[in-house]
């Protein structure tokens, strides 16, 4: 599995509103500016972010992005799926179809438990605790970016 660099930024996004839960919302401007990355950029990454139910959007002069739900509650295997898919370290683990030896490959057990252990490790990552480690590492190194 290959993480692409909008699942990468999506987690960084994700982050940063898990820093500020609770405190209204917040603008992509300012998490473009704390993270380097383009505002047009994460502007497109928060399409299926918002789709998926992950966070919250508002317009106006107090608009910007807010989690949907806690940071406890969120984990990355969430925000990977919503931007990236389903996770499967071969096409064939979700849809037999994508390879004509699927059903008779030995390798195929192999992948599924690959897939699962990534899922499993993915889903152990829960928002709050990224936040967290974030805010002492921001505390410790002021030029610390997530």
């Amino acid at each position: 599995m290959h993480m692409s660099t909008r699942g990468r930024y999506g987690v960084r996004l994700m982050v940063a509103l898990a820093l500020n839960y609770g405190n209204g919302t917040t603008l992509l401007r300012d998490v473009s500016r704390r993270e380097g990355i383009s505002e047009k950029y994460l502007g497109q990454i928060v399409i299926p972010l918002k789709n998926a139910g992950l966070i919250l959007s508002q317009r106006g002069s107090r608009g910007g992005y807010a989690l949907a739900r806690p940071p406890e509650e969120l984990t990355v295997k969430d925000v990977v799926e919503a931007i990236e898919g389903k996770i499967a370290a071969v096409l064939c683990v979700h849809d037999p179809e994508a390879c004509a030896r699927a059903t008779s490959c030995v390798a195929t057990q192999v992948w599924k438990q690959l897939s699962a252990d990534i899922e499993r490790s993915l889903s152990s990552f829960a928002l709050s605790g990224l936040a967290s480690q974030a805010r002492e590492l921001a505390a410790s190194d002021p030029d610390y970016q997530i």
